[in-house]
C-alpha cells in the first residue's frame, strides 16, 4: 500500500499499560526500526467516560522507560472528530451504514430469544431496510440511534495474516456492527480504520484478540475505498502454568516492573522472547541485536509465555553489566524511597560500596536493603541471627577481643585486617568462623554480607568499634 513501512501503537488510556500492550508496542517498534520505517503513537481516547489524563501519562512514561521512541504523534482521537463524522456521513450516504433505533433492552431481548432457540445470536436489525426518508423522520423526532455497518449478505472477508496465514470470517456469522453514535461520535471500529488510512499505516501488528475487529475494519476500509494494510496478529500472553497472564502470576503492568527495580534492558529482552525467538538457544539480546534480527516470520502462532524467573535472571545479568556510576544513578530513587540520600557522599567510596554487592543483587530494589547498614547508623538486627550468634556464652569476650584487635590495626585495609586477625586466631588456636559470624551480625545486623574485612573497611574503624560495643551491651550474655 506504500513504499514506506509505517506501523502504529494505539493504546486506550483507560488504565495502566499491560504487559501485552507493552509487547505489542515493542514488536511494532522493532519492525519499524528493522525496516527503516516509522513508529506512530496514537492515543485512542474516544471513550470519554473511561479515558484519563493519568492513564495517558502512564502510557507515555512506560514507553519512555522502555526506550520506545515514536517518530510521529502522539495523536489523540479525541481531537480528530471531524474526520470520523465525515467518514460516517459518507458511508451513510453511500448506503454502507444505516440508523438503528433499537434500544439496548430490545437488543438484549433479541439475543436472549436467540439463545433460548439455540440460534446464532448475531444481530440483524429490522431497520436495515428502512427507507432513508423514514429513517430521517425518526431521527428528527429525537429517537435515539446508532449507525450500523451493513454487513454484506453471504460471502466472507478474508486476509493473509503475516503470522496466522489465511484468516476467513463468514459474513453470516457477523453482526451489523455499530460504528458511531447518533451525534456522530465514533466507536472504536470506525476511528481505528479511518486513522489507519489517514496515517498511511502499512502494517497493523496487534493481539489476536482483535481478529474479529480486523474483519470488520477491512469491510470499513474497502467501503471507504482505502487500501487494506498487512495485518499480523500476535499470540496471547500466558504464565508458566499455561493460564492467561493475570495478577496471580505477579506484576502485569509495565511500570510495576520499573518500580520493583527491573531494568528496561531486561524488560525489553524478556518481552521480545514472548512469542518470538531467533533460535532455540539465544536468550540475551541487546537493543541493537533485537532491531537487527526481528521479523514477523519468527513470531510464533502459539501462545507466548511470560517467564518471571527468566526476567529476574536477565535483570541480574544486566545489573552486573552496568558501570558502577550508572548502577548508582539508576538505584538512587530506591534509596530516596528508603529515606537514604546518596548525594554528597564520596564518589569513590560509593563505587566501591556498590561493587561489593553488584554480583549479589537481581533487582535495584534490593540495593538499599543490602547497603543500608553502610549508609545509616539506624541498624536493624535480624532476631534469628542475633539469637544464633550473639546470645551465647563466651561471645561477649570474643567480641571484646575482636574490637581490641581491630582497634590496634593502623592500616585499616583488607590486607591489614587479614594479617592482624590471622595472627590472633593462630596465637589463640581458634577457628576464624567462631569470630566471623558474631562480628558480622554485630556490624550489619545479619549473618549474610560481603566479606567481613570488606565490610569493616567500608564501615571504617570508628563505626566498627562503636557497633561491636553496642552489640555486646544490647545482646550478649555477660
Amino acid at each position: 500500500m506504500c513504499d514506506e513501512v509505517r506501523v502504529r501503537f494505539a493504546p486506550s488510556p483507560t488504565g495502566d499499560l499491560h504487559l501485552g500492550n507493552a509487547r505489542t508496542a515493542l514488536f511494532n517498534y522493532l519492525f519499524a526500526r528493522h525496516h527503516g520505517g516509522k513508529f506512530i503513537l496514537r492515543i485512542e481516547d474516544t471513550d470519554t467516560e473511561r479515558s484519563t489524563d493519568e492513564a495517558t501519562q502512564g502510557i507515555l512514561d512506560a514507553l519512555g522507560w522502555l526506550g520506545l521512541e515514536w517518530d510521529e504523534g502522539p495523536f489523540f482521537q479525541s481531537e480528530r472528530g471531524d474526520l470520523y463524522r465525515t467518514a460516517i456521513e459518507r458511508l451513510h450516504n453511500e448506503g454502507h451504514v444505516y440508523r438503528c433505533f433499537c434500544s439496548p433492552e430490545e437488543l438484549e431481548q433479541m439475543r436472549n430469544a436467540a439463545r433460548e432457540a439455540k440460534q446464532a445470536t448475531y444481530y440483524q436489525s429490522e431497520y436495515q431496510e428502512l427507507p432513508r426518508d423514514k429513517s430521517d423522520a425518526l431521527a428528527e423526532e429525537g429517537r435515539k440511534f446508532v449507525y450500523r455497518f451493513r454487513v454484506p449478505k453471504g460471502g466472507a472477508t478474508e486476509w493473509d495474516d503475516a503470522i496466522r496465514g489465511k484468516v476467513v470470517f463468514q459474513h453470516d456469522t457477523l453482526d451489523d456492527f455499530a460504528l458511531a453514535r447518533s451525534d456522530g461520535s465514533p466507536i472504536f471500529l470506525l476511528s481505528n480504520a479511518v486513522d489507519d488510512a489517514d496515517m498511511r499505516v502499512s502494517h497493523v501488528i496487534r493481539g489476536e484478540d482483535h481478529l474479529t475487529n480486523t474483519a470488520k475494519q477491512i469491510m470499513i476500509l474497502r467501503a471507504l475505498g482505502h487500501p487494506v494494510p498487512q495485518f499480523a496478529h500476535l499470540p496471547m500472553i500466558f504464565g508458566m502454568d499455561n493460564k492467561k497472564l493475570s495478577k496471580r502470576h505477579g506484576a502485569t503492568f509495565t511500570l510495576q516492573f520499573r518500580d520493583d527495580g527491573y531494568l528496561a534492558e531486561a524488560m525489553l529482552n524478556q518481552l521480545a522472547l514472548v512469542g518470538w525467538s531467533l533460535d532455540d538457544k539465544t536468550v540475551l539480546f541487546s537493543h541493537e541485536e533485537l532491531t537487527q534480527h526481528f521479523s514477523l516470520e519468527r513470531v510464533n502462532k502459539a501462545k507466548g509465555i511470560f517467564d518471571y524467573e527468566r526476567l529476574l535472571w536477565l535483570n541480574g545479568h544486566y545489573i552486573r553489566e552496568l558501570p558502577l556510576e550508572e548502577l548508582i544513578r539508576r538505584s538512587e530513587p530506591f534509596f530516596q524511597f528508603a529515606g537514604i540520600e546518596l548525594a554528597g557522599r564520596d564518589p569513590e567510596w560509593l563505587r566501591g560500596l556498590f561493587g561489593l554487592v553488584q554480583e549479589r543483587v537481581r533487582t535495584l530494589k534490593e540495593l538499599p536493603e543490602k547497603l543500608s547498614y553502610f549508609l545509616t547508623d539506624a541498624l536493624e538486627y535480624e532476631e534469628k541471627s542475633v539469637n544464633k550468634f550473639l546470645k551465647k556464652e563466651g561471645v561477649a569476650a570474643l567480641l571484646r577481643k575482636t574490637g581490641e584487635v581491630a582497634g590496634a590495626v593502623e592500616a585499616f585495609t583488607i590486607e591489614g585486617l587479614e594479617e592482624a586477625f590471622r595472627q590472633w586466631v593462630e596465637a589463640e588456636a581458634i577457628k576464624f568462623g567462631q569470630i566471623a559470624q558474631p562480628l558480622r551480625v554485630a556490624l550489619t545486623g545479619s549473618d549474610a554480607s560481603p566479606g567481613i574485612f570488606e565490610v569493616m573497611v567500608y564501615l571504617g574503624k570508628e563505626r566498627c568499634l562503636r557497633r561491636i560495643d553496642a552489640a555486646i551491651e544490647r545482646f550478649c550474655l555477660v
